[in-house]
């Protein structure tokens, strides 16, 4: 097995057309059999609904050119294989981490040189930009080069098809048999590197965010971080579009590194992240933070409180956009995904509007026809479906920035209208228990003991039904996680990530709230006890 390890790497070298994973591959090469090389070896990085997403380096288990031209190779055959033709394009963006550049260029040069064409986003630019293009442009399918907010050694490959949503199967399928099926990558055909885009496309998806905000109230004092990504320039533009001053960003995180230096993980829901742009908001006196993760599909806020900012959880900005749509009579589906809070049911229904719950990711969330508004707890958010069939962190900022400013006029704040949207439903408490494994064979581990031993009771609440998400439903195709309901309305969701090593535990209580000034905080103090109680018995449960 030994030589059997260094042959296939030595094969790889020998096709590598990056000299710099060329090099790195050859001194492992020379240093003689490895955890590390085997590691490489392993496996070949696997084409999903996600795409592609890795560790950069050389080898078929990670992210590099000979591994990205053959995806690009295969998802060109799909695409023929679908009736595209010459003249068909296919719109190509990329962010600013290490190599997407690279990336970009390479997809391009593989689709003209199988007869497509190729449009390149004129420079590193958002995820939901690139949605927007698909359909605005009228391509066969796009390809953004992105990590979004994973760390900053990895890269990856995220396809979308003309319609401007994520792939779902059986397209991920297929797609992944034809990057099979491709040879040696020096017998994939090349031809040029596409068409470069010009600004316009950027002009029409900035003006087509900033039309979503009605206009009133603009007094707001905003502090904003792209966390080291490419929304910066892209927000800016549209607040100023919009109306809004122009906010203050911590200038240690304005501009696009790939090396994301002051953060620990490039995502504003870990910890630390936001602490420089919470230390901007004291400093300056702001009204609101808000932040995107990398590639400015997610958006997280902060708010000011009794005892300094604090984070308002996904579910709390998914309810207020979805309470200021329904005030201005946006009709239509409100979807959520099922680890999201039942809350958005709930408003949907008293508002007389249809309510979808979807899988994970906006791969399912996109695609519902007649969506009003989507979203998802991990700061994913789409308020205009007919544009961007994706999550798209800018329109969601720009949305909420209106919402608070509406607010401040009226002497109210976000968490003076959370407290409405709570005496109106009950109050939805979510939290979430998430834990990072090493040993990837620790995950379904976990999955597997919560099967064999199912708990009868959590946080003193019986556990009346158990669903075991991987046998499907009528409304959900199979996934891997279970859904406990629990007495009195709460409910946890247990699921292996689908783009970190972790496994996620997605808790919710629902507590009434009692008449008077001080019922939303007796509730919030009362469902406070109830997630600790929940959430340390899961982790006795789970052995985590």
């Amino acid at each position: 097995m030994t030589e059997e390890l260094l042959d296939a790497a030595r094969a790889w070298a020998a096709q590598d057309p990056d000299p710099a994973t060329k090099a790195e591959l050859e001194a492992l090469i020379a240093a003689g059999p490895s955890d590390d090389l085997a590691d490489r070896f392993a496996g070949t990085l696997e084409f999903g609904t996600a795409g592609l997403r890795g560790a950069l380096g050389a080898g078929p288990n990670r992210m590099n050119r000979i591994v990205v031209l053959r995806a690009a190779a295969g998802l060109a055959a799909y695409l023929v294989e679908q009736g595209a033709g010459p003249g068909d394009a296919v719109v190509i963006g990329y962010d600013a981490r290490h190599n997407s550049d690279v990336f970009a260029r390479d997809t391009a040069a593989v689709m003209t040189g199988a007869g497509l064409r190729a449009l390149v986003l004129p420079r590193p630019l958002p995820t939901p930009m690139l949605a927007f293009a698909i359909t605005d442009l009228g391509c066969v399918a796009g390809v953004m080069v992105t990590a979004s907010h994973n760390p900053p050694q990895d890269n990856g490959y995220k396809v979308y098809l003309g319609d401007g949503s994520q792939i779902v199967p059986p397209a991920d399928a297929e797609i992944a048999a034809c990057i099979a099926a491709v040879g040696p990558v020096a017998d994939i055909p090349l031809g040029n590197e596409g068409a470069i885009l010009d600004e316009l496309v950027v002009a029409r998806y900035e003006a087509t965010v900033a039309a979503l905000v009605e206009p009133g109230p603009r007094d707001l004092r905003i502090v904003y971080t792209p966390l080291h990504g490419v929304g910066g320039t892209t927000v800016e533009r549209v607040l100023a579009l919009a109306g809004f001053p122009a906010a203050h960003v911590p200038p240690a995180q304005a501009l696009p590194d790939p090396d994301f230096p002051t953060v620990a993980f490039p995502n504003p829901e870990e910890p630390g992240a936001m602490d420089l742009a919470m230390a901007l908001a004291a400093e300056v006196d702001a009204d609101i933070v808000v932040a995107n993760d990398p590639d400015a599909d997610r958006c997280a806020v902060a708010v000011p409180g009794p005892h300094g900012w604090h984070m308002l959880r996904g579910d709390e900005v998914g309810a207020l956009l979805a309470q200021h749509l329904l005030d201005r009579g946006r009709t239509g589906v409100y979807a959520q995904s099922i680890v999201s809070s039942s809350l958005l049911g709930a408003m949907a229904a008293a508002a007389g509007q249809p309510h979808v719950e979807t899988l994970t990711g906006f791969k399912w969330i996109g695609r519902i026809p007649g969506l009003a508004f989507g979203y998802e707890e991990a700061l994913g958010y789409c308020v205009d479906a007919e544009h961007v069939k994706d999550k798209d962190g800018v329109s969601a900022l720009l949305m909420i920035c209106e919402l608070a400013a509406t607010a401040k006029a009226a002497d109210r704040t976000l968490r003076d209208l959370l407290d409405d949207i709570a005496r109106a439903h009950g109050l939805h408490a979510t939290d979430q228990l998430s834990v990072r494994f090493e040993d990837l064979a620790q995950i379904p581990a976990t999955m597997a003991r919560l099967r064999e031993s199912p708990p009868s009771s959590l946080g003193g609440l019986e556990v009346e039904r158990v669903d075991d998400l991987a046998q499907g439903s009528a409304d959900l195709p199979p996934t891997d996680g279970l859904r406990y309901a629990l007495a009195d309305r709460a409910r946890v969701i247990v699921r292996p990530s689908g783009t970190e090593p972790k496994v996620k535990c997605y808790l919710e209580v629902v507590i009434g709230v009692e008449p008077g000034d001080g019922g939303v905080d007796a509730a919030r103090i009362a469902a406070a006890g109830r997630l600790d109680a929940i959430r340390n018995d899961l982790q006795h449960a789970a052995g985590l």
